[in-house]
């Protein structure tokens, strides 16, 4: 039955619930807003009328985000997370089936069996890198590439982005890490019409909690996905509190840093193990899921082609250093 296909799609999604000590599983920020500008936040709260309906398209954060990245307001979309906006895009291209390479974050997949499109999986290469995904471009629907890939950490070569473009086929390139990253592609959507770039502020922003992402694309992809979807779908305080937190861009960059500079002094202390990486994780060729886990330190255990493996959120100076005690512990073990 297709319901047991979706079920299983999601199965990697269980929530470990305990009172564990340090939860280094979801690729979460460590670090909650500064309180100023938390009250900064609560005083604007006080403003917004709640009996009123936010902006039909969130049109304020549109422009804010536009101004942001050096775009029109007409090359962005707000979703309520970006996968909402990634299950709209996959009603919107025709094709018979969507491109992933794996091993790739699971809500393209899952997205694919809820629509009941077929899926072509081309897996990345022993290096984690796209190999050959220009040759099923014909028919496909949709080509998702996720650069920095989740769970994996590394960013694709644009050279290779670029032969994927050249096809003419919708292109999806999942950024959500981006900020992690030496570089960006976003600029590809001046040159390419048939790419569209997601985002998300729930990573390097620090704002999982209010379930905000955006897409940048043409503005003839965008009038199509806002004709598509459904009205009202981003509250007013999300909405809020997204615009006030790119007018703190400065304290976000600062927690960026330290993060890079965490994650880069884990990598070193663990790189017969760990592989390099431009986001906010790293991944581990360790089977040390429930050790950590007996220790109090949740992490992401992993499955199929990455099974024994491990992905380690960066967290704080503290949480990390505990984590590094404890692998150290368990390799000396094991």
């Amino acid at each position: 039955m297709r319901i047991r296909e979706i079920v299983k799609a999601f199965e990697s999604y269980k929530v470990v619930e305990g009172s564990y000590r340090i939860w280094l599983d979801k690729n979460e920020s460590p670090f909650d807003l500064p309180e100023e500008i938390k009250n900064e936040i609560f005083e604007e709260v006080k403003r917004i009328p709640l009996n009123r309906y936010p902006h039909i398209t969130a049109d304020p954060l549109r422009e804010k985000i536009a101004e942001f990245l050096g775009f029109e307001k007409g090359n962005i979309i707000i979703g309520n997370g970006s996968d909402e906006i990634i299950s709209h895009l996959l009603k919107l291209f025709e094709g018979g089936y969507i491109v992933i390479s794996s091993p790739t974050f699971g809500m393209y997949d899952f997205f694919a069996k809820l629509e009941g499109i077929d899926l072509v999986d081309v897996p990345l290469d022993e290096r984690f890198k796209l190999q050959n995904v220009e040759n099923y471009a014909e028919n496909a629907k949709t080509i998702f590439i996720c650069s920095p890939n989740n769970p994996t950490g590394n960013t694709q070569e644009r050279e290779k982005i670029i032969n994927v473009l050249e096809t003419g086929a919708p292109v999806v390139l999942d950024e959500a890490y981006i900020e992690f990253a030496e570089s960006s592609n976003v600029d590809l959507v001046n040159e390419y019409d048939n790419l569209i770039v997601l985002r998300t502020f729930s990573k390097a922003f620090g704002l999982a909690g209010i379930r905000v992402g955006y897409a940048v694309a043409s503005e003839e992809i965008i009038n199509y996905l806002l004709r598509i979807k459904p009205p009202f779908s981003l509250n007013a305080l999300s909405m809020k509190i997204a615009e006030l937190m790119l007018d703190h861009y400065d304290v976000i960059k600062q927690n960026i840093n330290y993060i890079i500079k965490e994650r880069n002094r884990i990598y070193k202390e663990f790189k017969d193990y760990a592989y390099p990486s431009e986001a906010n994780f790293l991944l581990m060729q360790l089977n040390a899921y429930e050790f950590l886990l007996e220790k109090g330190i949740v992490v992401r255990n992993l499955s199929g082609r990455l099974s024994n493996h491990i992905r380690v959120t960066i967290g704080k100076k503290d949480e990390n250093d505990e984590l590094i005690k404890v692998l150290k512990e368990f390799i000396e073990r094991f």
